[in-house]
């Protein structure tokens, strides 16, 4: 069985950071993408990064230059860096990764980030 395991999520005052990290467990083998999504309460779950098993990163619009991603291989490990955040980036964000052999999406449980002051 797989799990996903997140951890960081919090609350910050605007212009603080954060620093999301998701842990693969179990029989889990041929890791394609890992990313995280995140969605604002009323809104649609929305991608937020994304990392291929080679290191190539895309990013959503709205966090380009402020969020980074990374992820280890030999740990099955994706983390996300979170800087100058927004009230706009209060949203639940959903560690996920994809499995190619067989293809298969696996989700965290999800992990609340609330900027406010």
């Amino acid at each position: 069985q797989v799990q996903l395991v997140e951890s960081g999520g919090g609350r910050v005052q605007p212009g603080g950071s954060l620093r999301l990290s998701c842990a693969a467990s179990g029989s889990i083998f041929n890791i394609g993408l890992m990313g995280w999504y995140r969605q604002a309460p009323g809104k649609q779950r929305e991608l937020v990064a994304r990392i291929s098993s080679s290191g190539i990163t895309t990013y959503a619009d709205p966090v380009k230059g402020r969020f980074t991603l990374s992820r280890d291989n030999a740990k099955n490990m994706v983390d996300l860096q979170m800087n100058s955040l927004k009230p706009d980036d209060t949203a639940v964000y959903y560690c996920y990764v994809n499995q190619l052999t067989p293809v298969r999406t696996y989700w965290g449980q999800g992990t609340q980030v609330t900027v406010s002051s």
